[in-house]
């Protein structure tokens, strides 16, 4: 709960609180002077040790050691030369408390227990104590709960702040989390996108140039049909990639995400541009996990759209096997690839494949095959059957 906008704060309470102890300690040195007659007013050297005294608590935070040894020295100042003497003490205490507040809590007990040490030497060795047994002894008691309390207010204080660097490091740290999970989700979304568009917008390219420069009637329909194909599989996986984008109550025209059950019909869209598929999926694990099963749909779309697009190949074979703790996938052609020419796997196509399998803890590898063609492998790790 946070305290009134009205009530100072800082170097402005610090100020109030030198000007009320100010007033206080001489109110009651006039109310000393009023009820000693015979004595009269204090000296002019009591008013000056009282407005010293109490100015220096203004540096009280800043310099809370500094302003400890100022009260102690002019309070055994004051007493011996003032009479009669005001409440000077308190500032004295006020002094002790900021001390210990601020930690210095050994210095604080360290000077009031040679102030209460002077203080007893002198009603020992003065022929007049000033000061009765209970009142010294209750002295004693006071310097001691007043450095205690004094400590206490430290580590509270202290125990606040390491709060608040917490929470703020703990609000930081989440912020942080939400941004690299929406960096991720993008990242995931875009992808997705990518493969989506990328493979089922290269066979509708490849069908629209067939239909265009062809001049066999029947094939011209075949082109048309298969791009018509094409289209339909790609807004409907397309509705299912932005139905996962919202984020309302009612229900989106989703579909189940692809796997290797369809690969299949992947390969016959593939076959329908070009080159011949064949898909070998008699090893493959039973019930693979969701996002697993997707990571492996998209690589061979992935690795089937470049063969399309950059490869001059007659046919594709696709392999999914189980081997050990984890899936293998492994797409050949046998045609050259213009892609073989650069390093593998520094296509953006590739670099997805390769982020698909590394984010699932699997490995990644594509190049030329030593008997000509292009070879692309990913292993996925999945659950023992």
């Amino acid at each position: 709960m946070r305290a009134p906008t009205w009530i100072p704060r800082g170097r402005a309470a610090d100020a109030l609180l030198a000007l009320a102890a100010f007033v206080i300690v001489v109110a009651g040195t006039l109310l000393n002077s009023a009820s000693d007659i015979e004595r009269g007013l204090a000296p002019a050297a009591g008013w000056a040790l009282i407005a010293v005294a109490c100015g220096a608590l203004y540096w009280r935070r800043t310099r809370p050691v500094l302003v400890l040894v100022i009260a102690m020295v002019v309070n055994a100042v004051y007493y011996p030369v003032s009479e009669p003497d005001g409440p000077i003490m308190l500032v004295f205490v006020v002094a002790v408390y900021s001390a210990a507040a601020e930690g210095r809590v050994l210095a604080a007990g360290i000077v009031a227990a040679v102030a209460l040490a002077v203080t007893l030497f002198g009603e020992v060795g003065s022929e007049v104590n000033h000061l009765e047994d209970a009142a010294l002894w209750m002295m004693g008691g006071w310097f001691v709960a007043v450095v205690a309390v004094g400590g206490v207010v430290h580590n509270r204080r202290a125990y606040l702040r390491e709060a608040d660097r917490r929470a703020l490091a703990a609000e930081h740290g989440r912020e942080e989390e939400a941004r690299r999970r929406a960096t991720e989700e993008r990242l995931r979304i875009a992808r997705e996108v990518h493969d989506v568009l990328g493979h089922n917008i290269s066979l509708i390219n490849v069908q629209a140039t067939a239909a265009l420069h062809g001049g066999d009637p029947a094939r011209n329909e075949a082109a048309l049909e298969a791009i018509k194909q094409a289209s339909k599989e790609t807004l409907r996986e397309l509705r299912t990639t932005l139905g996962m984008l919202r984020q309302v109550d009612e229900a989106a025209p989703t579909a189940p995400a692809p796997g290797v059950a369809r690969l299949d019909e992947l390969a016959e869209r593939t076959a329908a541009a070009g080159p011949a598929v064949r898909i070998d999926t008699a090893g493959a694990p039973r019930d693979l996990p969701a996002e697993t099963d997707l990571a492996v749909y998209r690589i061979v779309q992935e690795a089937l759209t470049n063969v399309t697009r950059h490869s001059a190949a007659a046919a594709a074979t696709v392999r999914v096997r189980r081997d050990g703790d984890a899936v293998r996938v492994e797409i050949d052609d046998d045609g050259p690839a213009a892609q073989a020419a650069e390093p593998a796997g520094s296509g953006s196509g590739l670099a997805g494949m390769r982020h698909r399998a590394e984010s699932l803890g699997g490995t990644f590898d594509a190049g030329p095959r030593a008997d000509g063609g292009y070879r692309v492998t990913a292993t996925l790790p999945v659950p023992p059957p």
